[in-house]
């Protein structure tokens, strides 16, 4: 039922951009380090072509993507059809993180709408494409997205949210270091 490309296909494309939301995967090199995934939503997700893709990060109570990114550069991104028909889409890479005082910051920023809270870009330069069959995920109807993030940025503030992600996301809960560490500029 798994089917492998070399890309993302136009139709792979059009079924990402119906998604609601993805799945990031990561995990560090040491064999009792946490492996890490987490939910990603609101409209975050862009294909730069038919092998990379970016996201916009936003602040949250950790930063292991970054860290581990910054380690040994592998990420799978997963979308998931909650209606009909059932997919599933994995695609697997070697990732970065764009931080606003990067070169590429304004260049790859300019393709999204600002949202509150964001503070850093992952790009993935992706080398297999794998869909299976979903058929085990529950379909579901979405609402809405969720404001609260958004409202939780916009009240901490720029300042607040730069001293948050220095004091939360500089490093991840194995200790790896984030490349928000290594840099006071942070935070849209």
């Amino acid at each position: 039922m798994a089917k492998v490309f070399a890309s993302i296909t136009e139709d792979l494309q059009h079924f990402i951009a119906a998604q609601q939301m993805f799945f990031v995967a990561t995990a560090p090199l040491a064999a009792d380090g946490h492996i890490n995934v987490s939910p990603k939503g609101l409209d975050s997700f862009r294909i730069l072509s038919p092998n990379q893709v970016v996201y916009l990060d936003l602040t949250g109570s950790g930063n292991e993507t970054s860290a581990h990114l910054q380690e040994n550069e592998r990420i799978t991104l997963m979308f998931c059809a909650f209606q009909e028909p059932p997919v599933i889409l994995r695609l697997y890479g070697k990732g970065r993180t764009v931080l606003p005082n990067s070169p590429d910051w304004e260049l790859l920023y300019a393709k999204f709408s600002p949202i509150p809270g964001t503070r850093q870009l992952i790009v993935a330069d992706i080398d297999r494409v794998q869909t299976s069959c979903g058929m085990g995920v529950p379909l579901y109807e979405p609402i809405a997205q969720r404001q609260s993030l958004l409202k939780w940025a916009e009240k901490k503030g720029r300042d607040g949210l730069k001293d948050y992600q220095q004091q939360k996301n500089s490093s991840s809960i194995d200790g790896l270091p984030a490349p928000l560490a290594q840099t006071s500029k942070s935070g849209v």
